[in-house]
């Protein structure tokens, strides 16, 4: 797959007085479209090299979730379906009437969502190492999702920390773990503590019953385990790829869109 610099325009809509969202757009507008959506954290930027792998006919939306990269917000719902209207609003300013949902991390969440919100528009949910992570996605107890975020309200940085040494596996270099962690640790307050809140009780299983969609979930290698692929190996696609870490798609982004290529857009 050849690299093609993808003009782009930067926009944005506004959901209301209180959420701004920007995003990135490109190619032609009778293209297969393919929305893209970050990780915790993170932003749409993590997309930008991938984009460029694309095939120059795909029509790319690269979206910033509230208060993630350039989208403000001051609303006070932080929930994986609340994000997924921040998607839906840039779907609807694009006349999108189908799409394939692609999202990283806590992105795959939303992706979900967006599924589950607009049947009649998304024809397929992608996650790029999401969904398979037992520790956080499925639907934890109170016990479980007290203590998870008691780690982060006393210790931000540290938790910080584990998520990025959670998501490398071994062989992965200090400077770009330390890297991830600047970034991360950086997320504007006090929506990264809610998005995390509304992840861990999120309930996954619920969504995946009322998601029709097919999901597939490009997981690397040596970050899943057996218990995840037998709990939900036959409720998504679980494919193993060896691209890097967690945040592959910056490590690897041509790796990343021959895969994307590669889930249907019809």
């Amino acid at each position: 797959m050849t690299t093609t610099s993808r003009p782009r325009k930067n926009l944005e809509v506004r959901r209301s007085d209180h959420t701004t969202i920007r995003y990135t757009a490109g190619g032609p507008a009778g293209g297969p479209t393919l929305a893209l959506i970050h990780g915790w954290a993170c932003d749409r930027g993590d997309f930008d090299a991938v984009t460029d792998h694309l095939p120059e006919d795909y029509r790319v939306l690269a979206i910033d979730l509230a208060e993630h990269g350039e989208s403000r917000s001051t609303r006070d719902v932080w929930t994986m379906e609340e994000f997924a209207r921040d998607v839906a609003a840039v779907l609807e300013a694009e006349s999108v009437e189908t799409c394939v949902v692609a999202g990283h991390s806590l992105g795959g969440a939303v992706a979900v969502e967006v599924g589950r919100l607009l049947p009649a528009t998304v024809s397929h949910v992608v996650a790029l190492d999401a969904l398979h992570y037992l520790s956080l996605f499925p639907a934890l107890s109170d016990e479980q999702t007290d203590a998870m975020l008691r780690m982060f309200r006393e210790d931000f940085a540290g938790a910080v920390r584990g998520l990025v040494e959670g998501g490398s596996p071994a062989g992965t270099s200090t400077a770009l773990k330390d890297a991830y962690f600047e970034k991360m640790v950086a997320v504007r307050q006090p929506a990264g503590l809610r998005s995390i809140e509304g992840l861990v009780r999120w309930d996954m299983d619920a969504a995946l019953r009322e998601t029709k969609q097919p999901i597939t979930v490009f997981a690397i290698r040596d970050l899943v385990t057996r218990e995840a692929i037998d709990r939900y190996g036959d409720r998504f696609d679980i494919v193993l790829v060896d691209l890097g870490s967690h945040h592959f798609q910056v490590e690897a982004p041509e790796g990343t869109a021959k895969i994307l290529a590669g889930v249907g857009t019809e």
